[in-house]
C-alpha cells in the first residue's frame, strides 16, 4: 500500500499546480486531487451457489465391518454466505453518455476511462479501492489502484489490479503523446511497461519427463539402435515423480482361478496406505495430481515478469443529445523487451519448449497485443431509442471481451 501511495503523491507533485507556500499547497491539493472526489465503503451479503442434487458416500461402522450395513454420509458442498465489503476513494469523470448506475458508490462500478486512451476532463483522475470477498467458500482480498492524468498533448496512466476469484494479478504503466485532430479525434504514441505472473508456454513436468542420456557401454561408447542412432533412455521415468513424493511401489503376483499368473506392483503412500493395485491405476489417478503439484512448486519459484514495449492509440468522441458514437483502439506493437523476469520462461519463448527443455536453435517471438471498444446510442424519436456497446482485448494468451445491446420504448 505505501508504495501505491507514494507513486500517487510524486505524480501529483509533478502535475499539480500548487504553490510553494503551506496555504496554498493545501488550497491547491484540495482542488486538483480532493474537489469532486468521493469517499466511500459499502458491501453485500448474497446466498453462495446451491448444489443442482445432493450427493453421499458410504463408510463402514465403527463397531461393524466391510461386509454390515454401512453409514451413508451426505456430503454435498454446503458453502457458508458470499460477502464482500470494500472501501476507497474516486474521482473519474463520466462522458455525457454515461449514467451514474446508482445512487451510490460500491467500487464495482466500470467505466471507459480505465481502458481508452482520452479521458472525459483534462487532469487529474484516480481510484484507491481495496476489498475483501468470499466466494463460493474461499476468501480473497482485491485491490484497484487507478492514476490517470489527461492533458491536451499527454497521457500519463498507472493502474495495478488483483481480483482473486479469477486468479488476475496486474500492474501497468504508461506514458504517451496526444495530438488532438479537431474536436472529436486524437491520436496517441507512447510506451507502456506491464506484469504477468505465469510462465506461458512452460510446462517444468513436460520438460523432466523428457530428459534424456545416451547410454554408453562398458569402454564408454555410445550404444547404438537398430539404425545407427545413439541408444537414448529417459533420466526421469514417468513412475520415478511417485518417489519423489514419498510413494512407493510394491511388486507381487496372483493366480486366478483357472491357474493364470499375473504380476504388477500396487502403490503406497509415505504412511504405507494402498493407494493403487496397479501401475496403471497409479498413473491415471495419484500420478495426475503429482505432475500438478510438481508444476505448481516450480512457478512458484518464478518471479514475476516485467516487460516494456510500444503503444498507440486513437479515440473518436461525438456526443449530441440524440445521437452519440465513442470508438477507441489500443495496439500494443511487437517490439516487447523483458526488464523483469526470467527471459528463457517469458513469453518471447512460449513456442521454443520441447522434449529436453528449451531448444537451442529456438528465436523469440514477438506479439501482438490491443484493445478496442465502442459504445454508441441513438434516440430515433420521444419513445424509441437503440444502444450498442462492446469492448475486446487480447493481452497474451489472453482474450476478454464483452458486449451489450437493446432497445428501448418508452410509453407517453
Amino acid at each position: 500500500m505505501k508504495k501505491y501511495l507514494s507513486t500517487l503523491v510524486c505524480i501529483f507533485l509533478f502535475t499539480s499546480s500548487y504553490a510553494q507556500n503551506k496555504e496554498n499547497f493545501f488550497k491547491s491539493f484540495y482542488k486538483d486531487f480532493l474537489k469532486y472526489g468521493t469517499i466511500y465503503g459499502a458491501g453485500d451479503i448474497s446466498n453462495s451457489i446451491e448444489a443442482r442434487e445432493q450427493t453421499f458416500f458410504v463408510r463402514t461402522a465403527p463397531d461393524g465391518n466391510l461386509y454390515d450395513i454401512p453409514q451413508v454420509v451426505d456430503n454435498t458442498p454446503d458453502y457458508a454466505f458470499d460477502y464482500r465489503y470494500g472501501f476507497g476513494i474516486r474521482k473519474l469523470a463520466r462522458f455525457n453518455y454515461e449514467r451514474k448506475p446508482k445512487n451510490f458508490y460500491d467500487g464495482t462500478e466500470e467505466q471507459l476511462v480505465f481502458s481508452a486512451p482520452s479521458s472525459a476532463i483534462t487532469g487529474l483522475e484516480y481510484q484507491i479501492h481495496f476489498e475483501k470477498e468470499r466466494w463460493r467458500g474461499e476468501d480473497f482480498k482485491n485491490h484497484r489502484f487507478f492514476l490517470k492524468h489527461t492533458g491536451k498533448h499527454h497521457i500519463v496512466k498507472v493502474e495495478s489490479r488483483e481480483v482473486g476469484k479469477i486468479n488476475l494479478n496486474y500492474q501497468s504503466a504508461e506514458a504517451r503523446l496526444r495530438l488532438p485532430i479537431g474536436e472529436k479525434f486524437s491520436i496517441s504514441a507512447g510506451a507502456i511497461y506491464r506484469t504477468h505472473d505465469r510462465a506461458y508456454g512452460y510446462n517444468p513436468v513436460e520438460i523432466w519427463l523428457n530428459e534424456t542420456q545416451i547410454a554408453m557401454d562398458g569402454d564408454g561408447n555410445p550404444i547404438l539402435d537398430p539404425e545407427g542412432n545413439p541408444y537414448e533412455y529417459p533420466v526421469n521415468p514417468w513412475y520415478s515423480l511417485g518417489f519423489e513424493y514419498g510413494y512407493d511401489d510394491i511388486y507381487y503376483t496372483s493366480t486366478d482361478e483357472n491357474g493364470n499368473e499375473t504380476s504388477d506392483w500396487y502403490w503406497v503412500d509415505e504412511d504405507g496406505n494402498r493407494v493403487a493395485d496397479t501401475d496403471l491405476e497409479f498413473r491415471e489417478t495419484v500420478f495426475t495430481q503429482l505432475m500438478n503439484r510438481f508444476n505448481g512448486e516450480a512457478w512458484d519459484l518464478l518471479d514475476p515478469f516485467g516487460e516494456i514495449a510500444p503503444i498507440v492509440g486513437a479515440d473518436f468522441y461525438h456526443y449530441k443529445n440524440k445521437f452519440w458514437l465513442h470508438a477507441y483502439v489500443n495496439y500494443i506493437l511487437p517490439y516487447h523487451r523483458y526488464i523483469k523476469g526470467d527471459e528463457a520462461v517469458s513469453y518471447l519463448n512460449r513456442n521454443n519448449w520441447g522434449k529436453g527443455g528449451l531448444r537451442q536453435d529456438s528465436e523469440l517471438e514477438q506479439w501482438e497485443d490491443y484493445s478496442s471498444g465502442i459504445s454508441i446510442g441513438w434516440k430515433l424519436n420521444k419513445n424509441l431509442g437503440i444502444f450498442a456497446e462492446g469492448e475486446y482485448s487480447k493481452m497474451w494468451d489472453s482474450e476478454l471481451f464483452q458486449t451489450t445491446f437493446g432497445l428501448n420504448f418508452t410509453f407517453r
